[in-house]
């Protein structure tokens, strides 16, 4: 009865590490905050990254990004530098845009949150000191 029972207890070990492992997979899954802002990451009005607005109010000849990551939450004040680790993407980036389910053109709330778009990959440019595109 005892090999019966260390049977048992094995095979619910790699059943419940089975469960687990689907449970913490790649971070596919997870949420993503959007924001627009400036090239150093602080939070400015939507409007300026409405391209259907050239960049809000005339001012299209500054480099406007829409900034996100899976550690951004809603609520962050125009004038707040977003927490490091974010990334980000050029405001009129249509393919960018879709990517992450967010609309081609057009204004995007600060705070935007949508489910499933971390480790998209691939068309979005990451936080570097060239300031992207």
């Amino acid at each position: 009865m005892s090999s019966r029972s260390v049977s048992l207890t094995s095979t619910f070990l790699l059943l419940a590490a089975g469960g687990l492992a689907a449970c913490d997979n790649d971070d596919d899954y997870e949420d993503a905050g959007f924001y627009c802002a400036d090239a150093n990451g602080t939070v400015v009005d939507e409007d300026y990254c409405d391209d259907d607005n050239d960049g809000g109010s005339g001012l299209g000849v500054l480099p406007f990004f829409i900034w996100y990551s899976s550690g951004y939450r809603a609520g962050y004040p125009v004038g707040y530098k977003l927490p490091p680790g974010g990334n980000k993407f050029a405001y009129n980036d249509t393919k960018a845009r879709q990517s992450f389910g967010l609309p081609a053109s057009g204004r995007i709330g600060n705070g935007t949150i949508k489910t499933s778009v971390v480790g998209k990959g691939g068309v979005a440019r990451s936080n570097s000191k060239s300031g992207g595109s």
